[in-house]
């Protein structure tokens, strides 16, 4: 009896961690085919338009319940692009992104939640110069995987929302002393548009986590209910 009940609980235990891992999986974001960008207004009468040429990062998808997934990633601020060379530097100065000290911005999600009509609100913590602050996107997606020309699987994902630069510590601005206002608005719109590589896992790297050993674990447990 102590000998069955054993074999029961370690199988369960097996199946259910492998159920939980066949759920998920990862998907890398592919820069090249991935875009970051973003609004702001100019003297108040028209709306400059850039991007960020550079991104990283990861999804970890859950399968049967998109709200269990979780989203990293990575921009380096440098690569911003406006199409002003003058501008794009200025942008790279301590007053506004200053990427000599602080060369990275990143995101992490925090909640995922439905948002009815097959669209998601995802939340997640964005730093800028070490300020992290809350923002939630409204996200489309993931898009039904595809075969890429090597094979592997790809899908895609859209993102928009708005935030407020002051938040994150980007201050600078100049007023308009003769119609009023300021040079730069506050308000950022972001529009991003994400290319997800499923990851190919690595030949006998499971056999190296935690999944791999629970049937010795079990094993070892039957043993010792025989031995009594």
């Amino acid at each position: 009896m102590k000998l069955s009940v054993a074999l029961a609980v370690g199988s369960t235990i097996t199946s259910g961690r492998a159920f939980a891992a066949d759920n998920l999986t990862t998907w890398d974001i592919d820069s090249g085919h991935s875009a970051v960008e973003f609004g702001v207004r100019h003297l108040t009468v028209s709306t400059v338009k850039g991007q960020f040429g550079k991104i990283s990062g990861e999804l970890v998808l859950d399968e049967t319940d998109l709200r269990k997934s979780t989203v990293t990633a990575k921009i380096d601020p440098a690569t911003i692009d406006t199409r002003e060379p003058k501008r794009d530097t200025h942008l790279r100065s301590p007053d506004f992104f200053d990427v000599a000290k602080y060369p990275t911005v990143t995101f992490k999600s925090t909640k995922i939640q439905n948002a009815g009509h097959g669209k998601l609100e995802v939340t997640g913590d964005l730093t800028i110069r070490d300020v992290t602050k809350p923002v939630t996107l409204a996200a489309e997606g993931p898009t039904p995987a595809v075969k890429d020309l090597k094979g592997g699987l790809v899908r895609g994902v859209s993102l928009s929302g708005k935030i407020n630069r002051k938040d994150w510590g980007l201050t600078w601005n100049k007023p308009l002393e003769a119609a009023g206002g300021v040079l730069v608005g506050d308000e950022v719109s972001l529009d991003i548009q994400i290319e997800l590589h499923q990851r190919r896992e690595v030949p006998g790297a499971a056999a190296s986590g935690s999944t791999a050993k629970e049937p010795a674990a079990a094993h070892s447990l039957a043993a010792a209910n025989v031995k009594r």
